[in-house]
């Protein structure tokens, strides 16, 4: 049997699709490049915000065709569970978010007995973990690992606690054995994943704290580079920004949503910090590493934000200049307190508000990245560039994505460019003599 996995939302479901589909091969299926040619069709899904969650049900409209097998994995089954069954007459299963690892055995209950499955139920925090155990078939220079699920910060706005659970790390020691695992298969960095990975460790009382799991990979050799997201600023200690001195591996890059500048939104929405602790984290990050890049999310409309609460956010960006900005409006889901909070913001003001904060950082986007022009970087060579046949793209140790003119045999070996143009998204570069690293 073929399957295909479509996969919507963050780098974590990125992962768990990349889990899922191990599992299935080690079953004997086999993957199939598109929904067509595959007769088990499965969505994994996202329901951070409503419209991820829309998507997922026009994908399913697109792809239903008889003699198809469809399941809905992650958060959106984890949501909505045995009820998708019935809005949905073409899905045949439901699988949750801590239920992953059981997806081929529900796979073979489907086709065994015609019968139609949802198992949403949040089960024993070590069950559920397990599958992570699972190793990547073909991993390619970079890979993603998961360190640990949930969260339990219970933001106003968000249903990530609901639909992910508590916060539940990975053994340390499991976590290390991967990362081995995944060297001997010619990865050179990974990106750590977690709801709030600086609270790695916390559940774990007689294992490593994140600081602690970050050196720990440091040394591993063949790791040349570690990344991770993603950060809370109430979570984000002075022992792990001194890491960015301190580690040779660790990145100059970081991922640390403010979604206010205004105190006074940041208290309804429960983040636990105020504007001022997010400016001294970001203070003490560049001082510890001044090239270290910056991105962030961002949130306008939420309700009762003022013209004020909104100019405060602006004046943040500003004094911040990020490197990236992931915008978003405010939409009320399921649950969650901010959904019957009173005074929500018009839908007109609140896309009048978002273009306002886009072009901002449109402006300091290219700015930042005119500013590259002349440096040259080490960049890790990822695949074929969109640019002419002849280009390559990777990724900087800050993350920024460059374009050069490279064989394509240089695909996952890190090389020195210098960067030549700095573009809205990307930069393009020219590759230095002596250029493997």
């Amino acid at each position: 049997m073929k399957f295909y996995i479509h996969t919507f939302g963050c780098q974590m479901n990125v992962n768990e699709s990349q889990k899922v589909a191990a599992l299935l091969r080690g079953r004997g299926f086999q993957e199939a490049p598109s929904p067509e040619e595959a007769t088990l069709i499965l969505v994994n899904t996202c329901s951070v915000r409503e419209k991820p969650e829309k998507k997922v049900f026009s994908f399913i409209g697109r792809v239903k065709t008889p003699g198809k097998t469809i399941g809905v994995m992650g958060c959106v089954a984890q949501q909505h569970g045995r009820e998708l069954l019935s809005r949905e007459p073409a899905v045949d299963f439901v699988v949750g978010t801590q239920a992953l690892h059981r997806v081929p055995e529900i796979v073979s209950q489907v086709l065994r007995n015609r019968s139609r499955i949802a198992a949403t139920p949040f089960m024993d925090p070590e069950d559920s973990l397990t599958i992570f155990r699972e190793p990547l078939a073909e991993p390619g220079s970079s890979a993603f690992v998961s360190i640990m699920q949930g969260c339990d910060r219970f933001c106003a706005y968000c249903i990530v606690p609901f639909v992910r659970g508590r916060e539940r790390s990975r053994p340390s020691k499991e976590i290390l054995n991967e990362i081995q695992g995944l060297v001997a298969k010619g990865v050179t960095e990974v990106v750590l994943l977690g709801q709030n990975v600086n609270r790695y460790g916390m559940d774990r009382k007689q294992d490593l704290t994140f600081p602690g799991l970050l050196r720990k990979i440091d040394r591993i050799s063949g790791i040349r580079r570690i990344r991770f997201v993603t950060s809370h600023p109430a979570s984000l200690n002075d022992e792990t920004i001194r890491l960015f001195r301190e580690l040779k591996h660790l990145c100059e890059t970081i991922h640390l949503p403010f979604q206010s500048g205004s105190d006074r939104i940041l208290e309804l929405m429960g983040r636990g910090y105020t504007r001022e602790m997010y400016l001294d984290r970001i203070d003490r990050l560049r001082e510890a590493c001044p090239e270290i890049a910056i991105s962030a999310d961002v949130m306008v409309g939420f309700p009762g934000e003022t013209e004020k609460d909104f100019s405060d956010t602006l004046s943040l960006i500003e004094r911040v200049r990020f490197d990236t900005l992931f915008s978003f409006r405010f939409t009320p889901r399921p649950i969650t307190r901010a959904a019957a909070y009173p005074r929500q913001v018009d839908e007109d003001e609140k896309l009048k508000r978002l273009q306002a904060l886009q072009a901002l950082q449109s402006r300091i986007t290219l700015e930042k990245n005119r500013e590259q022009e002349g440096k040259i970087k080490q960049i890790l060579v990822e695949k074929p560039s969109r640019y002419p046949e002849q280009y390559m793209m990777g990724r900087a140790r800050d993350n920024r994505i460059v374009h050069f003119e490279a064989p394509l045999s240089l695909k996952g070996r890190e090389v020195k460019v210098r960067i030549v143009k700095g573009f809205q998204n990307s930069l393009l570069g020219k590759l230095e003599d002596g250029h493997v690293h």
